[in-house]
Parts: C-alpha cells; structure tokens; sequence
C-alpha cells in the first residue's frame, strides 16, 4: 500500500546527505531548473546519480516538479521543513530553523514563481471550506479576515489590525478543486511596490487525504519575500487547524488579528515572516 502522508523520517533521511543538501542549495539560489541544468552544477556526478538524489528529495516533498512544454522543471518545496520546526525545532533552535524557511531573491527583471505542496487528511470539501470561508481563514491566515462571494470575476479583500491589508480579484472559481486570484499586498509600502501577483490552489483528493498545490507565481524576480515568505507558516497553521481543530501558536501566526499589531515589531516574527 502507498502511503501520501510527510515522512519526518524522509525528511531527514534526505537532509541528512550532503550532496542533497547541495541540491537543495542550488534550487534555493535559482528555482525551476531542469536536471540538465542541475547535472551542470555537479560535474563530478553521472546524470543517473543526480536523478537519484533528486528522487530521494521529491519522495520526501522537498521538492517537487512540474512540467514546461518538454522540460521538468524542480522546484525547492519548504513546507516539509516548515513542519518540523513547528514540531520541534522553534523550541531549541530558532533561528537556525527561521534561516531554513526563508524563500531565496535572484536577479531584477524577470519573473518568478513559488510553489508549495502539503498533504492534509481532511475532505476536499472541508479544504476549500478553510480557505473560502472568513471565519476559518481567520484562524490559519495570520488572524486576517478574508471576504469575498467566491465568484468568477469577484472580489476579495483582506483586513487586520482594522487596516486593508490585501485584496484582487477570484479569476477561477471550481470548487472544491481549484481557485485561481490575482494578489496584491498591501500591509507595507514595500509590500504595494510590488505590483499584482497571482496565486492558484488546486485540491486533489487521495484517499482519504487532499494534497493541497498552491502556485504563487507571476512575481518579479527577486520580489520581496514579505509576499510569499508566510506561505510554510500559514500551510503549516491550515493543517494544524483542520487535523487536530487546534490554531498553531508560533509567533507571529496570528499577527494581523485585532489588537496583535504589537507581533510585528517583534524581530523574532519579523524572521519568520521574511519582514525586511
């Protein structure tokens, strides 16, 4: 039998090679490569040998692929490291595990895309609920309070601390499979520099488990990390939320809720959050 749920054992098992973690350093200093690309890097490894190590890495959903016309691309997935530091980690080694799940910055004028993956046991139907539905948003999305119909061409927007924090526009709306936005943030002035990006959830159901894809791309390259560096935590909050019934209590997973503007300062969430 298959089984589709993170390993923490995979995990490590996979961090702990060093030519993986090599791996990883390439994707996390330019994502999206292919393996020719990444056979590139290693000259001293056979290409069977880099897509060896790449397997081991994708069985442990640290990264994952996706398909451009004939290429595979490979991308760096930081959600699995995400949980484990929420298991253990922020209690013994902070900043150490807040280094890990900073999303990397290329070069200007191009653009760029973040995709994450985590599996969840749960309903696809109870899945899209916690991502449509204010209330439960609420409790994994930093404390924001998210509203919108959910309707093709609608909008939504995004408040906390009695601010507008974000808003766009719901371009696809199929549920409980997938819902496509375009984003803009707006909690910082950096954060409004950076223009529209847009951000696509695709449900798919496993068993009796979902795998929860969500694709944050049309970014700039080397956009600022404030509109993707909370995407681990907030995917770690959502499948706390509907595995357990619990809210993560991380610091800085509740920052926009009222009265909680106060976290922001602390630079310990500012590292969590990739506040510059």
């Amino acid at each position: 039998m298959v089984t589709y749920y993170l390993s923490v054992d995979d995990v490590f098992k996979a961090l702990a090679d060093p030519t993986r973690r090599s791996l990883l350093d390439e994707l996390f200093k330019q994502d999206g490569q292919t393996l020719g690309a990444l056979e590139a890097r290693f000259p001293g490894m056979t290409r069977f040998g880099v897509m060896k190590h790449l397997k081991v890495l994708e069985e442990a959903h640290l990264v994952v692929t996706r398909r451009r016309g004939r290429e595979k691309l490979h991308f760096l997935n930081v959600v699995p490291i995400r949980l484990v530091h929420d298991r253990w980690v922020s209690k013994y080694a902070e900043p150490w595990a807040a280094h890990l799940s900073e999303l990397k910055q290329g070069l200007e004028k191009k653009t760029m895309e973040k995709i994450y993956e985590i599996y969840i046991k749960t309903t696809p139907q109870a899945l899209w609920k916690a991502i449509t539905d204010t209330e439960m948003r609420r409790k994994w999305n930093f404390g924001a309070i998210v509203t919108s119909d959910f309707t093709p061409g609608s909008r939504f927007e995004g408040r906390g601390g009695g601010h507008l924090i974000l808003e766009g526009e719901n371009i696809e709306v199929d549920p409980p499979r997938r819902l496509v936005q375009n984003f803009r943030a707006l909690w910082s002035e950096e954060a409004k520099a950076e223009g529209t990006s847009r951000v696509t959830y695709e449900i798919e159901q496993i068993r009796d488990s979902c795998l929860l894809k969500i694709t944050h791309n049309q970014l700039r390259e080397g956009a600022n990390a404030q509109l993707y560096g909370g995407w681990p935590m907030a995917l770690s909050g959502l499948k706390t939320l509907l595995e357990t019934g619990e809210l993560l209590t991380t610091p800085g997973s509740l920052r926009w809720r009222e009265g909680g503007g106060s976290e922001r300062e602390d630079p310990a969430v500012a590292r969590h959050l990739s506040v510059k």
